[in-house]
């Protein structure tokens, strides 16, 4: 009797290993729930991230904190531009001395463009968002604000990165200029900033523009000659890095190192933001975190 008991119970145990191999095969049986996945702890005085598909939160370090923004301001340049109606991105652009006369007097980062030479409104979206040119975000100011002088003009470009702002509900956002070297009032929050970048890459152009790692302009000299650019390069060292897709740095002496990010991998949809990263490998750091990390909680 104890054999035989011994031997169904045996073959009991077979038939069911048997079986929910069968089912493990299929993918009936529902797998046992996945462990909880413990929050990065990054360096960045700031930082969000959500999952894009949905707007949910998965991770927040002060999220609703005002920060400077340094060129993640030029993401907002870019949606205003691209939010125009009946945009042409084929329009060219003549490029000012005034431009050139700004990037001195500031010091600031340049796309090289060379006044006189006519820039299409496409070229200096690229030449904006891959080399950080504030040269390009002054340009599309200029040509997309309404006024009589340089200066009417790009404030009130400026004045449409605030009311557009405001319509994508970044309650914690100020811009006081097209290219994020802040006036005194310059500034958003991790958060806000990623409302702004999901926004932002419902725009075809937007998403092409920011995930290129490298691009040539050709623009229209004085004479009317071909001048082949310099290539430009993205300064977003993670392009491709585990499905990331841009969107856009930027660094200053106060900002320090900040960082606007999107990625996709297997379906899963990923954006965030950091602010304020103490090095620019901080920032990489933190940013290869959370991204890795929303992938487990999604």
């Amino acid at each position: 009797m104890i054999i035989a008991t011994k031997g169904r119970r045996i073959r009991r145990a077979a038939a069911v290993a048997v079986t929910t191999g069968a089912v493990l095969a299929t993918g009936a049986l529902t797998a046992a729930p996945a462990q909880a996945v413990t929050a990065p702890t990054i360096t960045a005085k700031g930082g969000y991230l959500m999952n894009s598909a949905t707007g949910a939160t998965l991770f927040t370090k002060s999220a609703d904190t005002k920060r400077l923004t340094a060129s993640t301001t030029k993401i907002m340049t870019a949606k205003v531009v691209l939010s125009q109606t009946n945009l042409n991105l084929d329009t060219k652009v003549t490029i000012r001395k005034e431009v050139s006369d700004y990037i001195v007097s500031k010091g600031a980062s340049s796309a090289r463009l060379i006044v006189g030479d006519k820039v299409t409104v496409r070229q200096l979206l690229y030449g904006m968002m891959l080399p950080s040119g504030c040269d390009a975000a002054m340009s599309l100011a200029d040509k997309f604000g309404t006024g009589t002088t340089v200066k009417a003009r790009t404030a009130n470009f400026i004045g449409k990165m605030n009311t557009m702002a405001k319509s994508l509900g970044m309650t914690n956002t100020h811009f006081d200029s097209f290219d994020g070297i802040s006036n005194g009032s310059n500034y958003s929050t991790p958060r806000d900033l990623t409302k702004l970048a999901r926004s932002a890459m419902k725009s075809t152009t937007f998403k092409a523009v920011v995930k290129t790692k490298s691009y040539t302009a050709k623009t229209i000299t004085k004479t009317g000659a071909t001048r082949t650019m310099a290539a430009w390069n993205n300064t977003n060292a993670l392009l491709g890095w585990n499905g990331t897709l841009g969107i856009k740095t930027g660094s200053g002496t106060e900002a320090k190192y900040c960082l606007v990010f999107a990625a996709t991998l297997n379906g899963e949809q990923v954006m965030g933001a950091v602010l304020t990263s103490s090095s620019e490998a901080n920032r990489t750091a933190d940013v290869k975190k959370l991204i890795t990390y929303g992938y487990a909680r999604i």
